[in-house]
């Protein structure tokens, strides 16, 4: 016997309704995880990171921020992109060596590779804490996988892009993939350098 067509088409509106309700639901955890994320209260650290892609909107953060809390040193992913381009004038612009200037190039040229530069960078130095810049969409993502490679103080600081709604979509998806992968798939498992 076929289910009637009142069955079948209230069946329908409640998965549509369930899936309205879902997508309404990760909306919400999405912008209080890539969108609300300014810390409640920041503090001087030993270096202030600069993550790639984005650097017309990240540098200028990490350079007030610098300023703002006498940081000596500024760390910037150096990465040859076009998205990063501000940041590899930056790095290009620098003399070497130069202690309070630290370019870097990422293995693989994405936040995996960056967490595993920053750690070692941490270890190098003798770091005990570190600031982060990147886009707010970024900062759980990226924060949770450089926590992942080092035992130092790693705070987070957010740049604010310009983004219309659709952006933001993607960015959520994109971001929603890239930290179950960083929650399931641990960037420094078997990898913690020592302070």
């Amino acid at each position: 016997m076929l289910p009637s067509v009142a069955a079948v088409n209230t069946a329908t509106r409640r998965v549509l309704a369930f899936a309205a309700g879902g997508f309404l639901v990760w909306l919400i955890v999405a912008c209080q995880m890539f969108v609300n994320v300014d810390p409640l209260s920041v503090h001087r650290t030993d270096a202030v990171i600069v993550l790639g892609g984005a650097a017309s909107e990240r540098l200028p953060v990490a350079r007030r921020f610098q300023d703002e809390f006498h940081i000596p040193v500024l760390v910037i992913s150096h990465t040859d992109t076009v998205g990063n381009r501000a940041a590899d004038d930056a790095c290009n612009a620098a003399a070497f060596p130069n202690s309070a200037v630290v370019c870097f190039r990422p293995p693989g040229l994405d936040t995996r590779g960056e967490a595993q530069a920053v750690s070692r960078l941490i270890a190098a130095n003798g770091w005990r804490s570190v600031t982060v810049v990147t886009s707010s969409y970024h900062v759980t993502r990226a924060g949770r996988l450089i926590r992942q490679c080092t035992t130092a103080d790693v705070q987070m600081v957010a740049s604010h892009p310009d983004l219309d709604f659709f952006q933001w979509i993607r960015r959520f998806v994109v971001e929603t993939g890239g930290l179950m992968d960083a929650s399931f798939r641990p960037e420094c498992a078997n990898y913690r350098p020592e302070m």
